[in-house]
């Protein structure tokens, strides 16, 4: 049971959060993102967006959600709002047994593909986050088929979030966050950071040039991208949204697949439905096999 109003403290001013303001502002996010926030997540609710109500000058939630419906003509308040709710966390080399599988299956299956002809590799990953991922991705096929062999290798990293797409374009970390790196990769794909930026990393032209980052939210019809991918990663994204919008989401990926192609998912999720068109092949690793 959820109560009556909770306070959100910014300074001198507190905020509070009714039930009917907290499934307005839930509806609305559903609406727009497909995120699915249950009863438990209105204290994330009111403290990450009581940060915009104390930069709008606002006094209540209700007045919020009027700005939002009523008076964000241009759709930057959407954007924000977006920025705050949604949740980022990603690594390098995250769940590793990916990237294994990558090497030891998908990419030999792309190279004898590419023997007949057909050098081109397209590769999605759909929340992207700060860019580890998309940059692992880059990493891994780049050792896998030298960018001096002529394949035509485009990447193509999508996020909702456009501060977190503004880091990942940039490509520096920190020395932590690349600790999973092997050392030889780190030094062949990231300057060093010298000086005043000593303890930092740099993603190098050669890596960048690879992947492309672009906003994209995931319920937007249609989305703009033309072509199929050989693989889409979209890992710890469906989690977010409910039953519905996940069955829809990969009905979506999959019509993205090449056939033969392959979607992989989190480690904490599960296919939804691939309407027969899915085969499993490893932990949270789908074949797409065609339309039935």
């Amino acid at each position: 049971m959820l109560a009556s109003s909770l306070p959100y403290v910014t300074g001198p001013s507190v905020y509070k959060i009714s039930d009917a303001e907290f499934q307005q502002l839930r509806e609305f996010i559903h609406a727009h993102t497909g995120i699915a926030l249950s009863d438990h997540k209105r204290a994330l609710v009111y403290a990450r967006l009581g940060r915009r109500l104390r930069h709008h000058g606002l006094e209540s939630f209700a007045e919020y959600y009027e700005l939002l419906t009523e008076r964000d003509s241009d759709g930057r308040e959407l954007v924000e709002m977006i920025n705050c709710i949604t949740t980022n966390k990603t690594d390098f080399y995250r769940e590793p047994h990916h990237f294994k599988f990558l090497r030891e299956r998908v990419f030999p299956e792309i190279h004898s593909r590419g023997v007949s002809g057909g050098r081109r590799i397209r590769l999605w990953s759909a929340g992207t986050a700060t860019g580890e991922e998309a940059y692992t991705l880059a990493i891994t096929v780049c050792e896998a088929f030298p960018l001096t062999e002529a394949w035509d290798i485009r990447i193509l990293a999508t996020d909702i979030d456009t501060r977190v797409l503004a880091h990942a374009e940039r490509g520096e970390y920190t020395e932590e966050q690349v600790a999973r790196i092997p050392q030889h990769l780190l030094q062949r794909y990231f300057f060093q950071g010298e000086k005043s930026n000593a303890g930092r990393v740099q993603v190098k032209p050669k890596l960048k040039e690879v992947v492309r980052f672009r906003r994209l939210n995931l319920m937007d019809e249609p989305w703009p991208m033309q072509g199929l991918f050989d693989v889409i990663f979209c890992r710890n994204v469906i989690i977010y949204f409910d039953r519905a919008t996940q069955r829809r989401l990969i009905d979506r990926f999959t019509k993205m697949l090449r056939p033969g192609g392959y979607l992989m998912l989190g480690h904490s999720e599960s296919l939804v439905d691939g309407g027969g068109r899915l085969r499993h092949m490893s932990q949270s690793v789908y074949q797409y096999l065609g339309n039935p």
